[in-house]
């Protein structure tokens, strides 16, 4: 509403201009173009309007459920990609009340989910992440992404299976569904909850060519590099794990990263102003989940360890989402830079 104020009041003083000094020889040539203008700044208007959370709501998110029949907004539906046809092997795609075919196209948010851990109510599915519908506000496009089993068959609930085969799948599907669902592809955000949240940089930043998919990044609970991880031939010993890590970390480039974190967040911080110096593009939310739900178990949630945090109202789903809308508005900005530079 803001957006489209401001494009009408930028409209009236440039029709009031054109009526008091504009010479009747040209007045028609600059009228058109008026016209145009016009059209131009109330396009971006309605579409940064459909994208913007409103973050003062006081609203409760309730989480879509799978269904069947064909893709349609407000509909979240299993896809099976054709390479793993006859598997079991799917993505989940989600897509919002305001989605069209061939609409404006909307920004849209990858997921990685956790383990599979009954003790948080995790049940490492691809079908029962929730971190990227509640950090979209329900408003983007939504993709919860698989790891893929080492057999090839199945989606793996545990670590990431075969990490190439996991690698390759995103880098073959997400512009494939950025382009089958008429995604804006200078909107396109990876998150990841807890597995997921190191999986973010561990998959998404693996190599330079997945690196590339993004425009924006966002975990909750853990991240890449911080701690050992026991057991795993990835996350251990730290030093080496670390080394690996910090080389993924500086794939980020100069693009916008939120990291959340039930708790503390310094160990993250400290780790990413390590390897990186200046920090600029990345913020730090802590996240008091026992603040947000009072009490475990909570009926949205199990135990503090969570990614529906965002499906109540807070403090910190507020900022999450003036982050998210911050981070869309700058993708733009950008890419109407680089269309004027060119």
């Amino acid at each position: 509403m803001l957006m489209r104020t401001m494009a009408k009041q930028i409209c009236l003083r440039i029709s009031n201009k054109l009526r008091c000094d504009l010479r009747p020889c040209i007045a028609p040539l600059v009228k058109a173009m008026y016209s145009v203008f016009v059209s131009s700044v109330l396009l971006i208007a309605v579409s940064a309007n459909e994208v913007t959370m409103e973050w003062d709501t006081r609203d409760v998110l309730s989480m879509p459920v799978l269904s069947r029949g064909d893709p349609a907004a407000e509909r979240m539906f299993k896809v099976t990609s054709a390479e793993y046809s006859g598997t079991e092997v799917y993505h989940t795609v989600y897509l919002p009340e305001r989605w069209t075919p061939t609409g404006s196209p909307l920004p849209i948010i990858f997921e990685y989910t956790g383990n599979y851990f009954p003790r948080s109510g995790s049940t490492g599915k691809v079908k029962d992440a929730g971190l990227g519908y509640g950090l979209s506000g329900g408003r983007y496009i939504w993709v919860s992404l698989p790891y893929i089993h080492e057999n090839g068959n199945e989606n793996q609930v545990t670590w990431w299976g075969d990490t190439s085969a996991t690698v390759e799948y995103a880098k073959t599907n997400v512009p494939r569904v950025i382009r089958k669902y008429n995604a804006d592809p200078d909107a396109v955000f990876l998150c990841g909850f807890s597995r997921g949240a190191i999986g973010v940089n561990y998959l998404g930043l693996h190599d330079d060519e997945i690196a590339t998919l993004w425009t924006g990044f966002i975990t909750h609970d853990h991240f890449d590099g911080v701690r050992d991880w026991g057991k795993t031939d990835w996350g251990s010993p730290l030093s080496k794990y670390r080394v690996e890590a910090a080389e993924r970390l500086r794939r980020v480039g100069g693009r916008p990263y939120l990291v959340c974190q039930n708790g503390d967040n310094y160990g993250s911080e400290a780790f990413v102003r390590e390897v990186l110096g200046k920090a600029e593009n990345f913020t730090f939310l802590n996240v008091p989940t026992i603040e947000i739900f009072g009490s475990f178990p909570h009926a949205l949630a199990k135990a503090p360890h969570t990614d529906m945090w965002l499906l109540l109202p807070s403090v910190y789903r507020t900022e999450a989402w003036d982050w998210m809308n911050r981070a869309v508005a700058g993708s733009r900005k950008e890419k109407r830079g680089r269309s004027v530079n060119h």
